[in-house]
């Protein structure tokens, strides 16, 4: 069994310390499905999630990354 993988860009709107950011990335690969998530200092209003769509989806996502006291968006391509 092949697991799938795809990727979402979220943009958070405010500005976030890497402290908290870390947090909601703990928060995001705590979920069912998420495999990674990941953002960077010299961008630190996106994050990139990869995560199983067969196990959870985007919006499911975001949901988690708002429910922080965030506003965020997913950025599409």
């Amino acid at each position: 069994m092949t697991d799938k993988m795809v990727d979402v860009t979220i943009h958070i709107d405010e500005q976030v310390a890497a402290e908290e950011r870390e947090g909601i990335q703990k928060k995001l690969r705590s979920l069912d499905g998420v495999m990674a998530a990941a953002s960077h200092d010299h961008t630190p209003h996106l994050m990139i999630v990869e995560y199983n769509p067969d196990l959870i989806d985007s919006r499911k996502i975001l949901d988690t990354v708002t429910d922080t006291g965030v506003h965020a968006e997913l950025v599409g391509m």
